[in-house]
């Protein structure tokens, strides 16, 4: 057998449960990986080795005992530094919860221990996951797997860079205006935000928001679909969770992509700015692609008014969060944080009502948008991953972005829309870093989207232009 910490997490569980591969020994090899990549690149902050190895002992023990064994038995998991971990240390990236060490588990790391993965470390991510660069006053910046003068992307940095470097074989992040399909797409592995309640989430600061999901990234669709098994459920104490049966992941084939209908969209009719390279490298992936669906369309959804939209909803998010935060330690905060806030304090409440009419406008436009179509294909990222000294860009084909998040408007419009995404890499920019597009499905169409992900992964894999970049450190 190659290196263990090389296995995809559905194969190496399906040797798992045959015997054939040592949860100490897979972990074992992702230790080593670990200590040999991570000094360079920065994902992983913290870890808790001694209880990792002791339950991977128990997993095995449990293998030779011939006991039933869940779903994600003896997979080792990363969990994004904004989830409370046991245990082992959880700062959210801030100087204000430095040395600060949870006596619980959030529920979703606790779903995901109940379902066998063996949680290693935590993934690094900006201060309250609040950037598309993964940097914080603790640990220090997160550098890109293919360049390490580049970021890895946010929020969930830490875990796309140790994913595509086999540090791990599963890991969780989160994602409001992309911080899951972000760092996914700038690192070529994948990432997925579901349905908003699909994945339930105790702590929301807002009740009812499609802003917030937590979910799976992996080097591949059926290792998503494999994670999700731990992640969904059910909790009252969030009021947008259902109930959900995990097996249902378990039993995801590839969809047959000639019955799919497809739309598909440079930047939404020039709503959103995307660079000139990245408009090359997506027409270029569309056109290989022309005779694989049922249809393939060019067709703009109407994104019109959700720069502002999001803009505003976001601001009201923030001052929910972090008011207080900002009154009191406003000088140790990240430079987002405070432009969030200081931009919610300027708003009114005619303001926040224009905002949610544009929202619900934007929602029923979607779903009419998405009466004749099965699948929506959108670019992952509006630029290539940036240099960390440069900062966010400033400006994208000459015009000036007005704030931090408007080169992320190819994303945060999705995420208004309330439906399930997916990142999917598909080969290599023009300037030679992973390249990735958004697969977004109907509305509560996860397992179909899964599907269909799972089948035109399998395609793309076969063109040496189009699969998964691999990064030579």
């Amino acid at each position: 057998m190659n290196d263990p910490s090389e296995l995809s997490a559905s194969e190496a569980r399906r040797l798992i449960g045959r015997g054939e591969l040592s949860p100490t020994e897979l972990l074992e090899a992702c230790i080593s990986r670990i200590e040999a990549v991570n000094p360079q690149i920065n994902a992983i902050v913290a870890t808790d080795l001694k209880r990792a190895r002791r339950e991977a002992k128990i997993a095995e023990n449990a293998v030779l005992a011939g006991n039933a064994l869940p779903p994600l038995h003896g997979l080792p998991i990363g969990i994004k530094d904004l989830n409370a971990t046991k245990g082992l240390r959880t700062t959210w990236g801030s100087k204000l919860f430095e040395n600060h060490v949870p006596t619980e588990d959030d529920a979703l790391v606790a779903r995901l221990r109940a379902a066998g993965g063996i949680i290693v470390g935590k993934t690094n991510t900006p201060e309250f996951g609040s950037g598309t660069a993964t940097d914080n006053l603790v640990y220090g910046p997160t550098r890109n797997p293919f360049d390490l003068e580049r970021t890895s992307g946010g929020s969930s940095g830490g875990a796309a860079a140790a994913l595509a470097t086999n540090m791990l074989p599963l890991c969780q992040g989160g994602d409001t205006g992309g911080s899951l399909r972000n760092p996914a797409t700038w690192c070529g592995v994948v990432g997925f935000r579901s349905t908003p309640g699909l994945v339930p989430q105790e702590n929301r600061t807002l009740n009812y928001t499609h802003f917030n999901v937590q979910g799976p990234m992996a080097r591949s669709v059926p290792d998503i679909a494999l994670m999700m098994t731990g992640c969904v459920g059910n909790d009252n104490r969030d009021p947008m969770a259902n109930p959900c049966n995990p097996q249902t992941f378990l039993k995801i084939k590839p969809a047959n992509l000639k019955n799919v209908r497809v739309a598909w969209t440079e930047d939404f009719g020039g709503v959103a700015p995307l660079d000139d390279g990245i408009r090359g490298c997506f027409k270029r992936a569309i056109g290989t692609l022309a005779n694989t669906f049922r249809s393939l369309d060019y067709h703009n959804p109407d994104f019109s008014g959700a720069r502002d939209c999001f803009w505003t909803l976001r601001c009201v998010n923030y001052l929910a969060s972090h008011k207080m935060r900002y009154e009191k330690h406003r000088d140790i905060l990240s430079k987002n944080i405070i432009a969030n806030v200081k931009a919610g304090e300027k708003m009114s409440l005619l303001d926040v009502s224009i905002a949610e009419t544009q929202w619900r406008k934007i929602y029923r436009d979607f779903e009419a948008f998405f009466k004749d179509i099965d699948l929506l294909i959108v670019p992952g990222n509006a630029t290539p991953a940036f240099r960390i000294e440069d900062g966010i860009p400033r400006e994208i084909n000459g015009k000036k972005m007005e704030n931090y998040m408007d080169a992320s408007l190819i994303r945060s419009a999705l995420t208004l829309t309330g439906h399930p995404v997916l990142a999917l890499p598909c080969g290599y920019d023009h300037l030679g870093l992973p390249f990735g597009v958004q697969l977004v499905g109907k509305r509560h169409g996860d397992l179909e989207l899964l599907k269909i992900s799972m089948a035109l992964e399998a395609i793309l894999s076969t063109n040496p232009d189009l699969k998964r970049a691999i990064p030579n450190l």
